[in-house]
């Protein structure tokens, strides 16, 4: 399984939006994302930083088949009108400096 870091921007404005949004996700689209291999994905806001942390059996995959996903494709737009930026499926994440376990 792998575990990674994801960073993405919101707009501002839109961290309302956004939390509000976030309360649920279309029930399509979380059946697709278990099935491609996540065990969670947890956000984090601060301000309008926004932190992700995703377990996923492999992030590639999922990103490959997301991509091909209405219900995800539906999601990111609405998603990506509130994002500084919109989100870089191919990131490969953000670099693990140090962790205490």
């Amino acid at each position: 399984m792998q575990r990674l870091a994801l960073r993405t921007r919101l707009k501002p404005g839109c961290a309302e939006i956004y939390d509000a949004e976030h309360a649920t996700i279309p029930a399509d689209l979380e059946s697709e994302m278990r099935a491609y291999g996540v065990h969670t994905w947890r956000i984090w806001r601060d301000g309008l930083d926004l932190f992700h942390l995703v377990e996923v059996d492999d992030y590639a995959v999922l990103q490959e088949k997301l991509a091909a996903s209405a219900a995800n494709q539906a999601w990111q737009r609405q998603m990506n009108r509130l994002l500084d930026g919109d989100f870089d499926p191919g990131s490969s994440g953000l670099h693990q400096v140090w962790e205490m376990v």
